[in-house]
């Protein structure tokens, strides 16, 4: 007997209404002929419970619906298990169903789950916590931290409250001092950094032209490191300039490269750190490394991401 498919809506991602989307989910199924089971969460600690009741129940396959973080959440949940995540991007960059040539749209995306063929992908973990974009260190988590603060105490909405957040902390422009020990093929690398940012990446990102921020793999078995060192506001300003023309990997305030695992020491006992948008304070040294192939994903069937 076929097992039911279990679809998680995180009710508050994106900006659409969620319960057409619901709706719209259940018509499109039931005309499958395919019993779904649709739940919309209102909260982080629902979409967990959720999942965690789908993984028990062997529900195929677990859909996750909402942004980035939403996606992360459920999968977290899969690892470890034979079982497939189907993806609905209904959050607001939806960064992963991009890279996973996922359509958009929800219908697009909904016909994926009934038709799209399943593929093997790499997962980041650092301390325990996985990632399948990126996990960052310095400006970025330090934004959103500043934004949710003021989401929490003024009310503020999510994108006037990034502005501000952004604006406040690019003022103070923070740095970080890390030590960072890479895996190389035949050595171990040690890079000593004065940084804004780290950025690590699930497999490697396009850092040049207008296309910077994708990647054309997640499969390959490697973590992507990029960092910033030396660089005040006006230098990120010109490398930023360099990532959209070209000649940012010569330039000398920037390095990039691949490894397996990465281990991040600092001065700090704790700091915030970003996985997939979610910023969490975790205690140093952070150990990263790719779980390659750990997670099976549906996508549709002209999909570019090897299934070797």
């Amino acid at each position: 007997m076929q097992a039911r498919p279990a679809v998680i809506i995180n009710a508050s991602s994106g900006t659409d209404d969620k319960k057409e989307a619901v709706e719209y989910l259940k018509e499109m199924f039931d005309a499958s002929g395919v019993d779904a089971r649709i739940s919309l969460a209102e909260s982080g600690s629902e979409i967990v419970k959720l999942a965690k009741r789908a993984v028990e129940e062997k529900c195929h396959p677990i859909v996750a619906g909402g942004g980035d973080g939403t996606i992360n959440a459920v999968a977290a949940q899969l690892l470890g298990t034979n079982l497939t995540l189907g993806v609905l991007p209904l959050g607001t960059l939806n960064h992963f169903a991009k890279d996973m040539k996922i359509p958009l749209e929800l219908e697009g995306a909904a016909r994926t789950i009934l038709e799209g063929r399943a593929v093997r992908v790499d997962v980041g973990e650092v301390n325990g916590r996985m990632f399948l974009n990126n996990s960052s260190l310095g400006l970025y988590p330090s934004i959103v931290h500043r934004r949710e603060q003021q989401q929490e105490r003024l009310g503020r909405g999510k994108w006037p409250a990034f502005v501000w957040a952004a604006l406040s902390v690019l003022r103070r422009y923070p740095f970080l001092d890390v030590r960072l020990s890479i895996e190389g093929k035949e050595e171990e690398k040690e890079l000593v950094r004065r940084t804004p940012f780290v950025f690590v990446g699930n497999n490697e990102y396009e850092m040049e032209s207008f296309n910077v921020g994708a990647r054309e793999c997640l499969d390959a078995g490697h973590l992507s490191l990029y960092i910033a060192h030396r660089t005040g506001r006006l230098g990120l300003v010109r490398l930023a300039w360099r990532a959209l023309f070209g000649g940012l990997r010569d330039e000398d305030d920037f390095d990039a490269l691949c490894t397996k695992e990465i281990r991040i020491e600092t001065k700090r006992k704790r700091l915030h750190v970003a996985t997939d948008g979610e910023v969490n304070m975790m205690q140093t040294p952070l150990n990263y490394r790719v779980l390659p192939r750990a997670l099976e994903v549906l996508v549709p069937g002209e999909g570019v991401i090897s299934d070797k």
